[in-house]
């Protein structure tokens, strides 16, 4: 069989899923190693927390989003999609920038900043032109917002690598992150609430847009004037939590399929609100707070559940959360509160908390590797071609 006709590069979401638990299980432990210097950290010209940041963000993260948006993309407006040499192409530039994030310090700048910009350079150019080229037979109105952030990655890429700009390259990291979020949010849990049960949940065209359109405002949050962003932070935080009430989560609680994100988007309400009580209220947040919230309260607990239904469902499986899928959802909300919530309590203990919140992170995506990537490499179950 020719290497890029093997199953694996039949749609984005099989190698990228794989890098997603390779990654997840690897990165947070690493991190924890360099910050506590058990392990040296890449010599660089960027900070080893930047190296951190960027991981989780442009590694771990886009793997993520890369996985889906590849597949979600092509079912959205009915096209085969990419898949074959142009997946593998991709997963090599995945892979090169990883290896250019650990050795590329001692590398030419060009072949660095080559490393570090193929991949997500490569991929939003493809996923706009998917997105554009067949706009007129896209079954969503609203995947304008992904036109918008996609090419804006880019920057946040290049801020966050940034000594000077490093916070602000954060800053829009989480805003881009976050409107991808919202968007997803309000089309899957709408279709879980009706398929699980039977239950409609509140789809406001106006509030749904605001919520979005003030997503988008708080982007480049780092940019604006504190008080500014503060405020819209509020506003975007009670119109989410509004629409929560709504959204019938004491249905959601009852599974925790969908309870973790229900928790999720209760994260990103809790992110907002520190953001602005970090301008007119400060507390000496303990291990910068509410970053930690919106990386392990958004993408740690959503994320997991995300890849159990699309790795399930696009390989023909039916979508069910066995105990050991379960087992992982329960992990990921202990390493949240280990990592974000324990030290606030308990600040002595602030290493011990990195260490078993990073050992969380190990054994959840351990167990997501070793229960999906299987799947991910055979042909689907349901005889179909992709």
């Amino acid at each position: 069989m020719k290497f890029s006709a093997h199953p694996f590069w039949l749609v984005g979401f099989r190698p990228f899923f794989t890098f997603a638990c390779l990654s997840g299980l690897s990165l947070p432990p690493l991190w924890v190693a360099m910050y506590l210097g058990a392990l040296s950290v890449p010599k660089a010209k960027f900070a080893a927390v930047q190296w951190h940041a960027h991981e989780m963000f442009f590694g771990f993260g886009w793997a993520v989003l890369g996985g889906f948006l590849l597949t979600s993309t092509k079912n959205w407006v009915q096209v085969r999609g990419y898949h074959g040499a142009v997946l593998v192409y991709l997963a090599a530039t995945w892979l090169f920038e990883r290896v250019g994030m650990w050795f590329g310090g001692r590398w030419p700048a060009i072949v660095f900043e080559l490393s570090n910009s193929m991949f997500l350079g490569s991929i939003v150019a493809m996923l706009l032109w998917t997105l554009v080229r067949y706009r007129k037979d896209d079954s969503y109105n609203d995947n304008y917002f992904f036109l918008l952030i996609l090419p804006v990655f880019l920057l946040a890429k290049q801020l966050m690598l940034s000594t000077e700009y490093f916070q602000m390259g954060i800053s829009m990291a989480t805003g881009l992150f976050r409107v991808a979020f919202l968007v997803m949010l309000e089309r899957t849990l709408t279709q879980f609430m009706k398929n699980v049960y039977q239950a409609d949940i509140l789809r406001n065209a106006l509030l749904d847009r605001s919520i979005k359109l003030l997503g988008l405002a708080l982007i480049p949050a780092g940019f604006l004037p504190p008080a500014l962003s503060a405020w819209l932070s509020l506003l975007l935080a009670l119109l989410l939590a509004g629409r929560l009430v709504f959204w019938k989560p004491h249905l959601a609680v009852r599974r925790i399929d969908l309870g973790i994100m229900y928790l999720g988007y209760i994260a990103i309400v809790l992110q907002l609100l520190l953001e602005f009580l970090g301008q007119f209220a400060p507390r000496p947040w303990v291990g910068a707070f509410s970053m930690h919230v919106f990386a392990l309260g958004v993408m740690g607990l959503i994320v997991p559940a995300m890849l159990i239904r699309i790795a399930k469902g696009h390989t023909g499986r039916k979508v069910v959360f066995e105990a050991m899928d379960k087992a992982v959802l329960w992990i990921m909300i202990t390493a949240f509160a280990l990592r974000a919530i324990a030290p606030q309590l308990y600040p002595v203990a602030y290493a011990h908390w990195l260490w078993l919140a990073a050992a969380g992170w190990f054994a959840a995506f351990a167990i997501l590797a070793w229960r999906l990537i299987p799947f991910l490499f055979r042909p689907r179950m349901d005889g179909k071609e992709h």
